[in-house]
Parts: structure tokens; sequence; C-alpha cells
């Protein structure tokens, strides 16, 4: 089950490029995700929007979720991108339709949203063949960075859960703090 949400009033701290990128480079993410400028893309936790920036000139469209309408808020103060289109809610209640998603990711947040619920709603909401990239904190991590070590999950149980939920596990590393996985829907 997921855990508590990032603290909106410490946003300025999800801008900072330098401590962000040490755990998640741009590259790296878009390499999970491998875009070819058509698809339309959903950032799960998306807060101030930072990989969402990252991610927006490759696609043809992102849906930047978060349940927090104040990173939303931080976002538009920042600016946010024509293909980007902000959505309030919870992962757990997507309000997006059945199959209108190629891809999704997740940075740093799947432990905030880890549900049986979340991702029945990230398979209705992918396409056949979409993409699932998460990036997130390593239950094997020193714990100096990101949640307490008890709120994280290592990659071979986000693995399993994911193929309970109709994933084919392409590719899974784990870091010293974060793991990587990237799955396709069936």
């Amino acid at each position: 089950m997921g855990h508590h949400t990032f603290d909106a009033d410490r946003a300025d701290k999800l801008e900072d490029a330098q401590q962000r990128y040490r755990f998640l480079s741009a590259e790296e993410l878009l390499w999970a995700l491998s875009p070819d400028g058509d698809e339309t893309v959903a950032d799960l936790g998306s807060g101030t929007g930072f990989y969402t920036d990252d991610v927006a000139p490759t696609v043809d469209h992102v849906y930047a979720v978060d349940i927090q309408e104040a990173m939303h808020d931080y976002y538009r103060k920042k600016g946010v991108p024509e293909n980007v289109d902000l959505v309030t809610s919870g992962v757990d209640d997507l309000p997006l339709d059945t199959g209108s998603l190629d891809a999704a990711f997740s940075t740093m947040t799947y432990h905030e949203f880890a549900s049986e619920q979340a991702l029945s709603e990230i398979s209705r909401v992918l396409t056949s063949q979409g993409t699932f990239v998460i990036v997130d904190w390593a239950a094997s991590g020193s714990g100096n960075h990101g949640p307490p070590v008890a709120e994280r999950f290592s990659a071979v149980e986000v693995a399993n859960v994911l193929r309970q939920h109709g994933f084919n596990i392409e590719f899974q590393a784990e870091r010293p703090e974060t793991f990587l996985l990237i799955g396709h829907t069936k």
C-alpha cells in the first residue's frame, strides 16, 4: 500500500536538477520510454513537472497527474508546455479513457500510490503493448534520500506485482538508491 505524498510546501526541492538527475537523468528516462514522437503519455505523480518537461518535447501529449492541486499551481507558475494537460487525481482513479495511453511513467512516486487499485487503473488506461516505466527509491537504499526505507519496495517486489497485473517485465535494475523497471502490457 502507498504511503505519504511529498509535501507541496517543499516543491522547490523538486526543481533541483543536480540532485534529481543524480538519481535519474533525463536521458535514462527517455531511453526507458523510447518515444517516437506520436505517443500520449502520463506522468504519474508529476509534482512540479520536472520530468514532465523532459518528456513533453519528445511525445505528442502528456497528462501530468498529481493528487495535489498545489503541485499543479507550482507548475503553472513555472510554465506548462502546450502539449501538457494537468490532471488532479489519484492514480487509483484516473479520469482517462481505457486504452488511451501509449506509456506511463512514475519517477520517485510509486511508493506513494502502490496499491492493487492503482495498478489496475494503470493497466486499464494503457494500450496493448503500452509501456510503464517506474523509477523509485529502492528498499536496499540507505534512506539518506527519499522516503524512509520502511516505505520502499525492491525491484523484485514491484516486478512480481506488475506481472500479476498483466505486465511483461522488459528491464529491471536495482542501483544503490533506486530501481528502474520497464514493463509492457500484454
